[in-house]
């Protein structure tokens, strides 16, 4: 069986012209670095997001990085986060010094869990990293209202899944001081390369950003502030244009291939991912929780049909972060670690496919 875990060879066949007519002329012109192509996709961007700022740069992870810069976080400082996520969100966070934080998840989305992050604030605590896993977002108004209880401590939404989703009629990337996102391969909006955006309103954070992204310059061979190499290729700024251009039309997808999975699931029995009604999810991932994830995924090896876990191990438990915090202080990540597993999602995966990854996981969980 040929189920792609995500299709990007059908994208590519839907927008071939546009993406080559795009690369082409960056060819032409010779700007690699910097060229006209940045600042068209940012501007795009901020217009998409209804943020004011729109920052390229050469990763999710780099975003993140450029962020806490920007925000001054280094040793000594408190950032709160989820040890349910991919390992760039805490490793930005010690490299720079400072001290992960981890608060515990929700048991329907797998989001941090908001009622949980005031008892985890001290004078330390410098900045709080929701992540908007799966595709969704958090309760960012929640936890942006605990942020101003305390001080106005900055929030920064790690958006690297979730490009397109919206929280209260609000855009992803654009509910909080800062919203970082990836244009990694298999993200909703992805290039065909590493890259990645900063959004705020801040005229002052997004001065320091553009500033960090290119070895802290405020002008040429003037260095204001610590950088990094961190800017987003012309290339790859022009592969994103291309696919922007059907991107509405992809995540309308997204969404009702989302929500037919859930009817499917549903009506087979099988545990899912919940999506809350004052959001929508861009599905990056199609995610189900399993008593018996390996037996499961065994049949579905001998089905041909590829599956994935995001996250198999919470960040907290991981070798080089567990003495920073309490290994056991987040049961429920722990609990879910171990049962989540993510299906074939893309905005190109056929209904009958999709069927017949139904009735593989049915088989796999009635064995």
């Amino acid at each position: 069986m040929n189920i792609p875990f995500i299709d990007l060879k059908t994208q590519y066949e839907a927008l071939k012209p546009q993406i080559q007519e795009r690369i082409a002329q960056v060819f032409e012109h010779g700007q690699y670095i910097l060229g006209p192509e940045v600042r068209e996709i940012e501007e795009r961007l901020q217009e998409y997001t209804g943020s004011k700022h729109c920052i390229t740069v050469a990763s999710g992870t780099e975003a993140l990085l450029i962020g806490l810069m920007a925000l001054g976080i280094g040793p000594g400082d408190e950032v709160i986060t989820t040890p349910f996520t991919f390992v760039a969100t805490a490793e930005v966070i010690v490299l720079l010094g400072a001290k992960p934080v981890f608060v515990d998840i929700e048991p329907d989305t797998c989001n941090i869990d908001a009622s949980k992050i005031e008892a985890a604030i001290i004078p330390d605590t410098k900045a709080i990293m929701p992540v908007s896993l799966y595709g969704q977002p958090a309760d960012m108004d929640e936890i942006n209202a605990i942020a101003a209880r305390h001080g106005n401590i900055p929030v920064i939404e790690d958006a690297a899944q979730s490009f397109g989703a919206t929280y209260k009629g609000r855009k992803s990337c654009n509910l909080s001081t800062i919203g970082c996102t990836s244009f990694f391969p298999s993200k909703p909006l992805g290039c065909y390369g590493d890259s990645g955006a900063i959004f705020t309103s801040d005229d002052t954070i997004a001065r320091a950003c553009r500033e960090i992204r290119v070895h802290g310059q405020s002008r040429r061979y003037v260095h204001t502030r610590i950088g990094v190499g961190g800017r987003m290729d012309t290339l790859q700024c022009a592969v994103v244009l291309a696919k922007l251009e059907r991107f509405d039309w992809e995540i309308d997808r997204r969404i009702t291939i989302g929500r037919q999975y859930n009817e499917r699931m549903d009506k087979a029995g099988i545990s899912r991912v919940r999506q809350r009604n004052d959001r929508t999810s861009v599905f990056a991932q199609y995610t189900v929780i399993l008593d018996d994830r390996d037996a499961v995924q065994v049949t579905f090896r001998r089905a041909g049909i590829p599956t994935a876990v995001h996250y198999p191990v919470p960040l907290n438990l991981q070798p080089a972060y567990r003495h920073l915090c309490c290994p056991d202080c987040t049961p429920v990540a722990k609990e879910f670690a171990r049962k989540v597993m993510s299906l074939p999602m893309s905005a190109y995966l056929p209904s009958a496919d999709q069927q017949t990854i139904v009735d593989t996981i049915r088989s796999g969980v009635n064995k």
